[in-house]
């Protein structure tokens, strides 16, 4: 894959939305967030948090370059925002819903005319836990696997009291030689079908009575 466009994510997008897909001039964004201590030092208690718009029309040797980043958001704290976010980034996704649903007016100095310019986000690009923070996806405990789901195999350690998965091996093919492996797994051979990919959809309907508790 040379670029984002290569991916089976943008290929779904345009066949799902043909209207937006028809004018290459709608931008595609991928959002990003991480968080550091901008003093260099573990002992002081800070954390910064830069939110950045990725832009992916351009070329793939161009689209990864600093200068087309976009630093739309800086969260700063003395610790990480946690569910708070949502307010920090709240008029983000107020722009990103007025670009998706009606768009803004923008010049095309190629054409010389303006045109209704639109946007999407795609996808966002995170650690863990900073996937735990922009998704509200539960990054600690045996449901921590965002691709299992509550079809997760989990196992807690006995003396470190960590977290591990031991479901890794049901993404394999079907002959792979470490499906039937007992002795360097865990035992057991593996003979599950990968889990089922959950659209958006019903992500959603599973998370829209949650309680957050701030």
């Amino acid at each position: 894959m040379r670029h984002p466009r290569d991916s089976k994510a943008w290929k779904t997008f345009d066949l799902k939305y043909p209207d937006f897909a028809s004018d290459p001039r709608n931008v595609r964004l991928a959002l990003a967030s991480d968080g550091f201590n901008p003093f260099g030092s573990l002992s002081n208690s800070y954390s910064i948090w830069p939110l950045v718009l990725i832009p992916y029309n351009t070329p793939p040797w161009m689209c990864m370059k600093q200068m087309n980043f976009i630093l739309s958001s800086i969260i700063p704290g003395k610790r990480m925002p946690g569910n708070d976010i949502d307010v920090y980034i709240q008029p983000l996704i107020a722009e990103l819903k007025e670009l998706w649903e009606k768009g803004v007016e923008t010049y095309d100095v190629s054409k010389n005319e303006v045109f209704m310019m639109r946007a999407c986000l795609l996808w966002t690009i995170s650690n863990f836990p900073g996937l735990g923070m922009l998704s509200g996806w539960n990054t600690y405990t045996g449901l921590a696997c965002p691709s299992c789901n509550f079809d997760a195999t989990s196992l807690r350690l006995l003396f470190s009291n960590k977290w591990c998965f031991m479901g890794h091996r049901r993404f394999l093919s079907r002959g792979h030689k470490f499906r039937l492996n007992r002795v360097q797994f865990n035992g057991n051979i593996e003979d599950r079908d990968p889990p089922k990919q959950l659209s958006g959809s019903e992500i959603l309907e599973q998370v829209k009575n949650i309680n957050i508790i701030r």
